[in-house]
């Protein structure tokens, strides 16, 4: 199951001593009454804790140190209220290891023209304060994340609340377990990659395992466990037979609620929280798992297909990011299958021959067993749907060899313009931007999967955020881009991300 900390922000005023301890009182004042607005707020996720004023080498030092040993902070908000000298950051910035925020606010949303003196220029100096603040991680060339706007107004709210999703994203990278059952597909080149240096790089810890050593755990899971599961299912989703007998049909669908209950045990017994699999190595498993793997993906877990072990990665991140987001449309795995090249209703299926996640689907959810080509094993029971529709985002992560790359894609998904009833698979069908054209071209040049981790809640700025702070390289194709240009950008890359 999905179960990140209660994670919490440290809000850290930033002054000086300069201007006596009345000044430092309103300081102190004004960074409770915004953090407090904060934590009303329905755009900010996370609890906002204010911190002491930041007034010292060793007060900023002490404090960056205890956020990093902190398991519980996320990150860390900086407000530059008055003018503070930056150098006195040098050895804290140094040490510190969590997200940084700065946070170019102003107590006052407007200039009081009748009363303004040099005490309340003094006091309230924001536009002087965060350029000097800016300035030394420009120096010292480190990442953070700048929100600028009103501390009232909600277009800065839902700023700062987006950047608290990626922060949560860049803490819990490290906790990212992948388990992989059986090796990368034969001859496939992108699902693969270096997986040391993904750790070093990401946090993420990917192992493999014989999927001999999950068939006991599947195995061992009682009648009644099973019955209970494939009740519940039956309960929930619709079933198509397609003029099986319903027993024979039932039967089917044991086998994949013994592999959802075994394999979970398994995931969770050994600490895995993503992992993948490969329709060529079963072993003694009776199915490919489909409707097993899908009711994980629905939970939270991550998912790869043929090995592939950065996408179930990317997928539980998405998933991290997230959690807990009102009204949410969902993350899942996809995978680019066929186009439309019909002027005018051009897009690209997007599916998977049987695991794709149905927190995206929309409507109507059923059930079929029908033959699968590859893995020559009984035909599996799998979730059939159609996905919902909207803007969204897709991205791959790949290896290019001296490092990695995460594309990230607008897309707009859209309603499939007929029923597919020979199709039984869940399916979403979208358009990137800015064109099927432009932006499968641009896709093809940056190197991209034909495994995607998509998410209808999470934007291209979020994730080029992630990708920055964990230091690898974002491409964006969106309603922007242009080849030239775009090609140009990708010759940057080589010589700036080395």
């Amino acid at each position: 199951m999905l179960e990140i900390k209660k994670y919490k922000f440290w809000f850290c005023p930033c002054t000086q001593d300069l201007y006596g301890d009345e000044v430092l009182a309103h300081v102190h004042e004004h960074a409770v009454e915004v953090a407090a607005a904060l934590n009303a707020s329905d755009l900010v996720p996370y609890e906002v804790v204010v911190k002491p004023n930041l007034l010292t080498n060793d007060v900023i030092q002490s404090t960056f140190r205890a956020a990093d040993m902190d398991d519980e902070c996320a990150g860390i908000i900086t407000w530059a209220h008055t003018f503070s000298p930056s150098k006195s950051y040098i050895h804290g910035l140094q040490d510190l290891r969590k997200p940084l925020c700065q946070f170019a606010t102003q107590y006052n949303e407007e200039i009081p023209y009748d009363s303004i003196d040099m005490d309340f220029m003094n006091e309230n100096q924001a536009a002087h304060g965060e350029r000097e603040f800016g300035h030394i991680f420009a120096r010292m060339r480190i990442n953070h994340k700048v929100v600028f706007g009103f501390w009232k107004d909600p277009e800065a709210q839902a700023e700062l609340g987006q950047w608290m999703r990626v922060a949560v994203g860049i803490n819990e990278s490290r906790n990212i377990r992948v388990c992989r059952f059986a090796d990368t597909m034969r001859n496939v080149a992108v699902t693969d990659g270096d997986k040391v240096e993904a750790e070093v790089k990401l946090g993420w810890t990917v192992d493999a395992w014989p999927v001999n050593d999950l068939v006991p755990y599947v195995d061992a899971v009682t009648d009644a466990e099973v019955k209970e599961l494939t009740d519940e299912y039956y309960d929930t989703y619709e079933l198509v037979l397609d003029g099986r007998d319903p027993e024979e049909f039932r039967r089917h669908v044991e086998v994949q609620a013994a592999q959802e209950i075994g394999i979970e045990r398994f995931l969770v017994e050994h600490g895995y929280n993503a992992f993948s699999d490969h329709f060529g190595d079963l072993g003694g498993l009776k199915q490919l798992p489909s409707l097993a793997i899908q009711r994980l993906m629905a939970k939270g877990y991550g998912f790869g297909p043929e090995g592939d072990w950065k996408t179930p990665a990317m997928v539980r991140l998405m998933k991290i990011m997230t959690a807990g987001m009102k009204d949410a449309k969902g993350s899942a795995l996809m995978e680019d299958y066929t186009y439309n090249l019909v002027k005018g209703k051009e897009g690209i299926l997007e599916s998977h021959m049987s695991e794709v996640d149905p927190s995206v689907a929309e409507g109507r959810i059923a059930i079929r067993a029908t033959p699968l080509s590859m893995g020559e094993r009984e035909d599996p029971a799998r979730l059939i749907f159609t996905g919902k529709t909207g803007p969204a985002i897709a991205t791959s992560l790949v290896d290019l060899g001296n490092r990695f790359r995460l594309i990230i894609q607008d897309i707009d998904c859209k309603p499939v313009e007929k029923p597919m009833p020979m199709l039984p698979t869940g399916t979403v069908f979208w358009e990137p931007r800015p064109n099927l054209k432009v932006g499968t071209t641009a896709w093809i040049y940056a190197g991209g999967a034909h495994h995607t981790a998509m998410s209808f809640d999470l934007s291209a700025d979020q994730m080029v955020d992630w990708a920055e702070s964990m230091d690898i390289e974002p491409v964006v194709i969106d309603a922007n881009t242009n080849l030239r240009d775009f090609q140009r950008d990708l010759k940057l890359g080589e010589v700036f991300y080395r």
